[in-house]
């Protein structure tokens, strides 16, 4: 007897899901319709000036990794010819 209790329960909860399907997707479109009345989109001049600012941040970033890879190449092969001298 409980089986049968617990079946029906669960096809009634998967009916239940089932027809709420329609009314979630319309809750979901119209929370998305809202958010996206939020969205901001950027003038020409803010992207051309966050541009400039990445492509100056990337050639520091270029500058500084130029400098410790050649420091750290120098170091190891200051190392190599130290050991191998021995």
């Amino acid at each position: 007897m409980a089986k049968a209790a617990l079946v029906e329960t669960t096809e009634q909860s998967a009916m239940q899901r089932l027809s709420a399907g329609p009314q979630r997707l319309r809750q979901f479109l119209h929370d998305t319709r809202q958010e996206m009345t939020k969205v901001h989109t950027p003038s020409r001049a803010e992207v051309q000036a966050t541009t400039i600012v990445v492509i100056i941040a990337v050639f520091l970033f270029a500058a500084y990794f130029e400098l410790v890879d050649l420091t750290i190449g120098k170091g190891v092969d200051q190392v190599i010819l130290y050991l191998t001298k021995h």
